[in-house]
């Protein structure tokens, strides 16, 4: 008896010992769980928030790391997001994501690069879908079709507002996939909505069009089976309506817009989402204002943007003050359009939008006259900037995916040995990287302006060519009409009088009908020979064809003749290859030879004058315009707008410019190129 008396003595102390262990580790989850209190925290305003959650987090180091502890750090790093706080969503994302690698928990890291993610999402776009694709990466080995989906509609974000449209809507497509396999309504609405808007950038509206109304179905689905709040539900037809008027706009459908927009326009949507109501207020006073409907319109704007700026949506108040700007420059207001348009530069260059940057620069060159060249020009060099910086990392997405799969497989079969001679190497690539970066940074304004001057030039170059093709094709067809005249009043006529006389003949066998038909054959031969004669004529090339930029100078120089007695020879050396010269070197050539030959005529009274172009060693570009009249004095006479103008374009490309003169001695201007 006493034996079982102590045996269930210890039974009890031993259950009574797992029981407060238990207990004790209940307490501790249960403890960590309510840290984070959800209703007090919402009661919260966003100051009180912050401090909320920088005192939960101070908490959280000497914790355990297990599921709880990092869904905490998840959650603080998600609640800084909503707060726009995003140097801390980052930090504590990071921090739960080193503690899901420590435990290796798949699904946890992966949420973590995602919410990393999203932290870089608007300031770095690269860095953010580094992250989003190593997200995918795991997602992918955890085989989670919904998550993999979101990953995919990030990617597609970040490549859509950097401007990479194509590999965007591979991005969308691959999340539709995957979104249609969960049956995700929502998620396939935003897709849809997002690949109606990039094939919109693409500029295929109709394929645009469907899409959008793809979402519009998505939407009616969501309806009938009640999925999502009424309000999110209102919220997404509004968008989808704005998006869809978009199309019809770019298609000129404009009172349709007008209809559809109007209808949109409640109090409810007012009271719900100020924001989108002034969206479409804006789009609303636009379309009007395309229709030439100007009643109400300016009011319209200003109601929108009142409503922009209360909401504190910078984005959308920019947008309606450049629209607001156009509309005044519709009414001949310069003075409004150009102060709406500076308020919205100036709100565009602190947001950092680069497309509402540009297009009030482009709108700021038409409506302020005084600075129309100011703005042209930074406009020009703002573009060109944009391009360059384009065509350099088109292909930056492809490569992080490239390089980050590269350093997963390398890292695989690397020795310490060999990581540590990775670093070394990425080290010395970030020491260059960031040599480069400064020569690129120290030079980049030089090489801007030269390639504005490049194009402008280039645009130049290309009208002038197009205004001589069109000379060429009205000397072509005034040759078919002369050809088709000779064929047909002089060929036709005499074959159809031969053909006539010979059948008379036909059955006439004496001998002077013999000599008859003889003389018709002889006819025939001289018709003959005319028609050789008019096929050699078409078979000449025309003085005409080839036109290139030799040409544009021969007929530069050739058109002189018409003005006055002066005799003008253009020479340049045989075998010249313009096509190696730079469009830049080209106009102003042009330029150059256009002033020489204007002072010609207004100062020279010359007799003769020759334009010279010539090759020295293969390198050296020399122009020399000379003429046989009565000179000046070159140190002692004041040099005229001419002269600075052709000295202002030879420094501009660092050429040198020699004016050699004398009373009574002619002149000689000549200016070398380094080409």
């Amino acid at each position: 008896m006493k034996f079982n008396l102590k045996l269930e003595l210890l039974v009890f102390f031993l259950i009574t010992l797992v029981c407060l262990l238990f207990l004790d580790k209940s307490r501790y989850y249960e403890q960590k769980e309510n840290l984070f209190k959800e209703k007090y925290f919402q009661s919260l305003s966003n100051e009180k928030k912050v401090k909320y959650l920088d005192s939960i987090a101070l908490l959280l180091p000497d914790k355990k790391n297990d599921t709880v502890l990092r869904n905490l750090y998840l959650k603080i790093g998600a609640e800084y997001y909503f707060l726009n706080n995003l140097d801390k969503s980052y930090k504590y994302s990071k921090v739960a994501l080193k503690l899901s690698i420590k435990e290796n928990d798949s699904s946890r890291m992966a949420k973590s690069l995602y919410y990393m993610g999203d932290c870089y999402e608007n300031a770095q776009k690269d860095s953010a879908y580094f992250y989003y694709l190593k997200a995918q990466k795991i997602y992918q080995k955890i085989h989670d079709d919904d998550k993999l989906g979101r990953v995919h509609f990030n990617k597609a974000y970040v490549l859509f507002y950097d401007g990479n449209y194509p590999e965007c809507e591979i991005e969308i497509t691959k999340a539709l996939n995957y979104f249609e396999e969960t049956d995700n309504l929502p998620a396939v609405f935003t897709c849809n909505n997002m690949m109606g808007n990039c094939l919109e950038k693409l500029f295929l509206y109709d394929e645009a069009l469907k899409y959008h109304q793809k979402a519009s179905e998505v939407l009616k689905t969501m309806e009938e089976k009640g999925l999502g709040t009424k309000d999110a539900v209102n919220d997404y037809k509004v968008t989808s309506v704005i998006n869809i008027c978009n199309l019809y706009e770019r298609k000129g459908q404009y009172p349709l817009v007008i209809k559809k927009l109007s209808e949109l326009l409640t109090q409810d949507l007012l009271h719900r989402s100020p924001s989108a109501y002034a969206t479409a207020l804006t789009n609303l006073a636009h379309c009007k204002m395309k229709n030439k409907d100007y009643k109400n319109v300016e009011a319209l704007f200003f109601e929108a943007i009142k409503i922009k700026k209360n909401s504190n949506d910078p984005g959308g108040t920019i947008y309606a003050k450049i629209h607001l700007g156009e509309f005044y420059l519709t009414q001949k207001d310069t003075l409004k359009a150009v102060k709406s348009l500076k308020e919205a530069h100036e709100s565009a260059v602190g947001q950092r939008n680069t497309n509402e940057v540009l297009t009030s620069l482009k709108l700021l060159s038409q409506a302020d006259k005084k600075k129309s060249l100011f703005y042209a020009n930074r406009y020009i060099k703002m573009r060109d900037s944009i391009e360059r910086v384009k065509a350099i990392s088109s292909n930056k997405y492809a490569r992080i995916e490239y390089e980050t799969q590269s350093i997963e497989n390398e890292n695989r079969v690397l020795t310490r040995k060999n990581f540590y001679t990775l670093i070394f190497s990425f080290s010395l690539f970030l020491v260059l990287s960031a040599i480069s970066l400064y020569i690129y940074l120290k030079y980049r304004n030089k090489e801007l302006r030269f390639v504005k001057q490049q194009q402008s030039d280039s645009d130049e170059i290309f009208q002038l060519l197009s205004e001589q093709n069109e000379k060429i094709n009205r000397a072509k067809e005034e040759e078919k009409n002369k050809i088709a005249r000779e064929l047909h009043d002089g060929v036709m006529n005499k074959i159809y009088s031969i053909r006539m006389n010979l059948g008379f003949f036909n059955a006439k066998v004496d001998e002077n009908t013999i000599e008859k038909r003889k003389e018709y054959i002889f006819e025939l031969q001289n018709v003959e020979n005319e028609i050789r004669s008019i096929s050699h004529d078409l078979s000449q090339e025309s003085f005409l064809e080839n036109s290139d930029f030799n040409t544009l100078l021969l007929n530069l120089v050739e058109k002189q003749k018409d003005v006055n007695d002066i005799e003008f020879h253009y020479v340049i050396d045989e075998g010249f290859k313009w096509d190696t010269i730079l469009n830049i070197y080209k106009i102003n050539i042009y330029r150059i030879i256009q002033e020489g030959i204007l002072n010609i005529h207004k100062y020279s009274n010359a007799s003769e004058a020759i334009i010279k172009i010539e090759m020295i060693d293969d390198k050296t570009l020399k122009l020399s315009i000379k003429d046989n009249g009565k000179g000046f004095d070159v140190v002692a006479e004041k040099k005229g707008i001419g002269l600075n103008n052709i000295k202002e374009r030879t420094n501009s490309l660092k050429g040198h410019l020699e004016i050699l003169s004398k009373r009574g001695k002619g002149t000689q201007i000549t200016v070398l190129f380094d080409v």
